[in-house]
């Protein structure tokens, strides 16, 4: 153990406080000063004042005119241009939305209950940023890994692939693909869909049912965390029916025993779902052949762990 790993994240609650506070958003393309910035977010001119001196002396603003406020280049690049090799956006304030959750850890422990109900959309669009710029960092590697040995032209159903990441690696590679996720977040996908990709988006819960087959492949990207056991068993049943026969199930996610994170992810979806964990390769082999697969296989591509199997 670290002891630096058990100091305080101020940096990031800082920062995070002042994104939902709407300091950045407020002094994006304009300056102002302690005054005007409180009067424009409605509230106290102290608290601002003494967040604002704590974000320049992070870099995050700079001081101008001897006492205005605007963003300084870092933080412009970073928030607000997608095309600087430093913009990260706002994909950091999900970790800050997590450690509310966390925080409430031996509240949990009490009550064996999560603490957090369904996402705001501003929560949603954090989440989905940083799942996209999570996921863009070997999205190739593992479209390629999980076509292997399928035909050309090979039907993907990408369950829960919100951000789109996946399924556009999957279609890059000449799959045809369909996505399939909440209405709310297909939404969001639909907006940045081109006309020309190969990506069909379906609307609905996965945990309800899936669209009508054949594919060859089917594609769960960190998506059996979040639910339990029964849950599990039956998506895998769905996945197995959605199938050609030979057909592919991919799951991506940790693999309790075999992660040195998972144990400790798990804890994350403990505070945050209902029936969500991380769960070992016995309990996924016993999933899969109960659902009709076989030739279960833990591979791992990248930095990342993907059980495969095939329907029987």
């Amino acid at each position: 153990m670290e002891r630096k790993a058990l100091q305080a994240p101020f940096e990031l609650l800082l920062v995070g406080g002042a994104v939902e506070a709407g300091i950045f958003k407020a002094l994006h393309q304009r300056t102002l000063d302690a005054l005007e910035l409180a009067e424009t977010l409605k509230a106290d001119r102290r608290a601002v004042w003494t967040v604002a001196e704590a974000l320049v002396s992070l870099d995050y603003l700079e001081r101008i005119e001897g006492n205005k406020y605007r963003l300084s280049s870092r933080a412009e690049e970073m928030f607000y241009q997608p095309g600087s090799t430093n913009y990260d956006g706002f994909a950091f304030m999900h970790s800050y939305e997590l450690v509310k959750s966390w925080i409430k850890l031996p509240q949990v422990i009490q009550n064996g209950r999560p603490v957090r109900g369904n996402r705001t959309a501003v929560e949603r669009r954090y989440f989905i940023e940083a799942m996209s710029r999570r996921a863009k960092e070997g999205a190739k590697t593992i479209a390629q890994f999980c076509l292997a040995g399928l035909p050309s032209g090979a039907r993907v159903l990408d369950i829960g692939g919100g951000p789109l990441v996946h399924a556009r690696a999957f279609a890059a590679q000449g799959a045809v693909v369909t996505m399939l996720d909440l209405p709310e977040v297909v939404a969001m996908a639909q907006s940045t869909l081109a006309p020309d990709e190969n990506i069909h988006l379906v609307a609905g819960d996965f945990t309800a049912g899936l669209p009508e087959g054949p594919f060859h492949l089917a594609f769960l990207g960190s998506i059996c965390h979040i639910y339990g056991e029964k849950e599990n068993q039956r998506l895998f049943k769905r996945a197995a029916t959605a199938l050609v026969p030979g057909g592919r199930i991919a799951v991506m996610d940790f693999v309790r025993g075999h992660h040195s994170f998972a144990a400790v992810f798990a804890v994350n979806m403990l505070v945050n779902t209902e029936t969500g964990g991380t769960w070992t390769w016995e309990e996924y082999v016993t999933w899969l052949t109960d659902a009709g697969f076989k030739d279960m296989r833990l591979n791992e591509v990248g930095d990342r762990q993907i059980v495969t199997a095939t329907r029987k």
